[in-house]
């Protein structure tokens, strides 16, 4: 035990210097050890879940020979059921040390995603196995979520929180760069299979790294009531609908997301179907993009200094909503891909500057004792939105045809700069304590 926790120790002081000093050296901004190995962490579990981006679809079609509604199923049923089961979660999160409900959340999805290559090798993989282990990784994602950003804001300083998930930003959109293409082209030599074991062993990793970071992290203080009551579930909504800031921007980025992620699959069937692009046309469209989150996220301090982060955050929330409707006009041929390829280059460009400080005016807006409960009621909240309004976009596609139900989702985007805070709110010192219960 010891000489484990001297290695990793050891470990720990060479990485963590690496990544929390040269990599804040050349940023520009320290952030010390800890939150270099919480970083490296998330890098490594973003990572691998790009590798296996698509791959449970693909085991759906290729080893199950499942039909269109049951991989439909996959996403949609199977992020639903997962923010249903993680809407206890956030309160009990809430009263324990987070670092070890993220070593544990790391732990769940690393055991979950390995039963199905276990399950593979000996002959009895089922699709009903696909979707529990979808409801299960969606759940502790959300847990994960909200966990991390409690921990996070326990860890840093307020005025660091922008420059930690600008960082965060830039390492999803340099994983969602790389990852598709790596995993691709391990999917075409080893099957998809392959890619979730890669998946499995991210999370393992990133649970290391997280543990790697030490230090001693503060019990939460216990409620005085013992036991949670059915009321407690609901308190991170009541937070954020009684917060005059969290409030509209929680409809906003709920609306939003679902309204992005809902045109997807039509806009897959639109280019792939109709309009005979190439899958390697398709992933180009969106892979090269993925630079201009890149570019975003670290113009973000940047703007922040000068500007603010009130005015960032509603000029770049408002300029992202006008990019989706273009998809609408998609042709055929090299013009259409081109067109596709710009509207997402603006999209993520906007976007990545939106993100980080979205997370960071939200996190300073939040109280620390209201954290977990608040960031696992919004994430429920996307997630199962998401899933409903792909699942009726999905029917509207199917009555309207694709082109139709893209431009309408686009047209409603259009609205949702209207959902923005209209003021700036006191975001360096902590708020008042949530009316109700406490």
């Amino acid at each position: 035990m010891r000489s484990g926790h001297r290695l990793g120790h050891l470990l720990g002081h060479r990485l963590g210097h690496r990544l929390g000093h040269r990599l804040g050296h050349r940023l520009g901004h320290r952030l010390g050890r800890q939150f270099g190995w919480l970083w490296a962490a998330y890098g490594t579990s973003a990572l691998g879940t790009w590798l296996a981006f698509g791959a449970f679809p693909l085991i759906a079609i290729q080893v199950l020979h499942a039909g269109p509604a049951e991989v439909a199923s996959l996403s949609s049923v199977g992020a639903a059921v997962g923010a249903a089961v993680a809407v206890p979660l956030g309160p009990w999160v809430e009263f324990r040390r987070k670092r070890p409900v993220l070593i544990t959340m790391d732990l769940v999805r690393f055991a979950a995603l390995l039963t199905i290559p276990a399950a593979f090798a000996l002959g009895v993989l089922t699709f009903l196995q696909l979707l529990l282990v979808s409801v299960v990784v969606a759940a502790a994602d959300i847990t994960f979520r909200a966990a991390s950003g409690a921990y996070l804001k326990t860890l840093l300083p307020a005025e660091d929180l922008l420059v930690a998930n600008s960082r965060f930003e830039s390492t999803a959109w340099t994983t969602t760069i790389i990852g598709p293409p790596l995993g691709g082209a391990a999917i075409g030599l080893l099957g998809p299979v392959a890619t979730v074991v890669a998946d499995a062993v991210s999370y393992l990793l990133s649970a290391l790294g997280i543990r790697a970071t030490g230090g001693h992290e503060q019990r939460p203080e216990h409620r005085e009531a013992a036991r949670m009551r059915a009321g407690d579930l609901l308190d991170g909504w009541r937070y954020i609908l009684a917060d005059a800031t969290l409030r509209p921007l929680f409809f906003n980025t709920v609306l939003f997301n679902g309204l992005v992620m809902a045109a997807q699959p039509l806009l897959a069937v639109l280019m792939l179907g109709r309009l005979g692009f190439a899958p390697w046309q398709y992933g180009l469209a969106f892979a090269a993009p993925s630079i201009g989150g890149l570019l975003g996220s670290r113009l973000a301090r940047p703007l922040v200094t000068r500007f603010g982060p009130h005015q960032v955050l509603v000029v770049a929330g408002t300029l992202r909503a006008l990019w989706p409707v273009g998809l609408a006009f998609l042709g055929p041929g090299t013009g259409g891909l081109l067109l596709v390829m710009g509207v997402e280059l603006g999209l993520i460009f906007c976007c990545g500057v939106f993100n980080p400080v979205h997370a960071t005016y939200r996190l300073q807006r939040t109280a620390t004792d209201r954290a977990a409960r608040t960031l696992s009621a919004w994430a429920v909240t996307t997630k199962a939105s998401t899933a409903l309004l792909t699942a009726l976009w999905g029917v509207l596609g199917s009555l309207l045809g694709p082109r139709t139900a893209i431009g309408l989702a686009g047209v409603l985007l259009l609205a949702t700069p209207l959902l923005l805070p209209r003021r700036a709110a006191a975001l360096l010192c902590e708020p008042e304590p949530a009316p109700g219960r406490t």
